[in-house]
């Protein structure tokens, strides 16, 4: 009965993995329905690239990109995109106090209400982070439309993860995590947690 109950948990586990695996989009977006605003997780420059030019083709009002080091300035973010200087300038804003997911949604809540924003939302992060990100999202603004704009690496465009032994441990990784997110949603009611900075010492 022991044994049978640790295989049915590792089919189980592993049935899930491959549903998860299905939600982790492997083309970058070509095209997306236009928000309110557009929402962008560091973790990679090609995420902040891609929101600008989301935010330069008028997809959305207004970005804030979440999760800064304390040392990156505006200045920083124009270099990336050096023609967008002025744009930069009046309608990017950069949050500092997230440290992880669970700050990130909690930053994203507290500027959207800040600047009364409301209606659909851009998700901008990488393919494999986006399911954890959708769901931290959607717990923290039950009530906003969150459209997901995946930015996908050259080394994981149109890669297997079977035949790539690093992709593997990363999707893994993640999966993992993912299933805590939402075991801890299931545990917690929007808006109960402390400031983003009181999440700093948990992974991202």
């Amino acid at each position: 009965m022991v044994g049978f109950v640790c295989v049915a948990a590792l089919v189980m586990v592993f049935g899930g993995f491959l549903v998860f695996s299905q939600m982790i989009e492997q083309d970058e977006a070509r095209s997306v329905r236009p928000g309110v605003a557009v929402v962008a997780l560091t973790g990679g420059a090609e995420r902040i690239e891609d929101a600008l030019d989301l935010l330069e083709r008028g997809y959305g009002g207004r970005l804030l990109i979440t999760g800064v080091n304390p040392s990156l300035t505006r200045a920083d973010v124009a270099r990336l995109a050096p023609r967008l200087a002025p744009l930069i300038e009046c309608c990017v804003d950069l949050g500092y106090e997230a440290r992880n997911t669970i700050g990130n949604a909690l930053e994203a809540r507290q500027w959207l209400t800040a600047h009364g924003l409301r209606g659909p939302v851009i998700v901008v992060t990488s393919n494999y982070h986006m399911p954890r990100a959708l769901a931290e999202l959607a717990h923290e603004l039950p009530d906003v439309e969150l459209i997901p704009f995946p930015v996908v690496s050259e080394r994981l465009r149109n890669s297997a993860w079977w035949n790539d032994l690093g992709v593997a441990r990363l999707w893994v990784g993640e999966y993992m995590k993912y299933l805590v997110v939402l075991a801890r949603i299931q545990l917690r009611a929007p808006g109960g947690e402390p400031t983003p900075q009181s999440l700093s010492s948990q992974g991202q």
